[in-house]
């Protein structure tokens, strides 16, 4: 009795393949795989793109903590590209039948060389391909995207490029939302207050690397009177030439800003307690610099 009572209570708990929790809809079937890099550890978060033969994108997301994705799609025939930070992208193919699985297995990335630096020296940012753009929310609701059309910046590209500086001057009234009254009122008292304070500037001397083509820019902005520590996310694009054959290196950057900290502190709530502007405000920087 006792040995009929365990043999039942094993079978009970006996595990059942992944698979089984994927529902695929009629005439699908499953795509998988694992992505690891060239000691076998996975690369989470890694994007992947499935795309049909004419092209167009089926599905897209990221790999998980284990380096795995695994998606449903109609039966056919499949291209997909898998990329990830410091890695040279993969590109392959699959067939994938209905109510199977295809299963492309290891896909290991190769390790991608760093884009070589800027030579050391001056330079400066060239405005007509570089962008200073801002994003803030809107009664909790829409985003207002808005930019500044005027600024100038340099650059000082040290031999080690952790030792490297930049100055960064945008004219307060150039901002620009595309929409003329609501410009007047950044431009007021109420935010930027222009007539006071007429430039945003930023100085940095310290260049963090953080791997691949990541780098931590920190220094100090000036704005509305009151200058705060803000660190630029930086992705490193590397470096090309121009229309003229001139030599030219491209970056993006990101950061947060807290209205507050600058006394921007302008604000009207809306009856059910929404702020009309959110306290918070997102930059993205793309800058093209080219030798002085």
């Amino acid at each position: 009795m006792i040995g009929r009572w365990l043999g039942s209570r094993t079978k009970r708990v006996q595990r059942t393949s992944p698979l089984a929790a994927v529902r695929t809809p009629p005439q699908a079937g499953v795509l998988s795989c694992r992505v690891i890099d060239p000691v076998n550890e996975p690369v989470r978060n890694a994007e992947f793109v499935v795309s049909d033969a004419m092209g167009r994108t089926v599905v897209s997301g990221g790999t998980d903590p284990f380096g795995s994705f695994i998606t449903a799609v109609p039966a056919g025939e499949y291209r997909l590209a898998v990329s990830a930070d410091g890695f040279t992208p993969f590109r392959g193919s699959a067939t994938v039948a209905e109510d199977a699985l295809a299963s492309l297995g290891d896909v290991t990335l190769q390790v991608a060389a760093p884009p070589g630096l800027p030579a050391p020296g001056d330079w400066e940012v060239e405005p007509m391909h570089s962008s200073i753009a801002f994003t803030a929310r809107h009664i909790g609701l829409a985003r207002i995207h808005g930019r500044f059309n005027a600024f100038a910046g340099a650059v000082r590209i040290a031999d080690r490029m952790e030792q490297s500086a930049m100055h960064v001057v945008i004219d307060a009234a150039s901002i620009d939302t595309n929409v003329r009254m609501r410009d007047d009122h950044l431009r007021s008292a109420d935010f930027l207050d222009v007539e006071r304070f007429p430039t945003l500037e930023f100085y940095s001397d310290r260049f963090a690397h953080r791997g691949g083509n990541k780098w931590a820019v920190t220094g100090a902005l000036s704005l509305h009177g009151v200058t705060r520590t803000v660190t630029l996310e930086t992705e490193y694009l590397g470096q090309g030439n121009g229309m003229e054959g001139e030599v030219r290196a491209a970056c993006r950057a990101t950061t947060e800003l807290h209205r507050d900290d600058f006394t921007v502190s302008w604000q009207t709530m809306l009856a059910r307690g929404i702020a009309v502007v959110g306290p918070s405000i997102r930059i993205a920087l793309d800058v093209q610099i080219v030798p002085k």
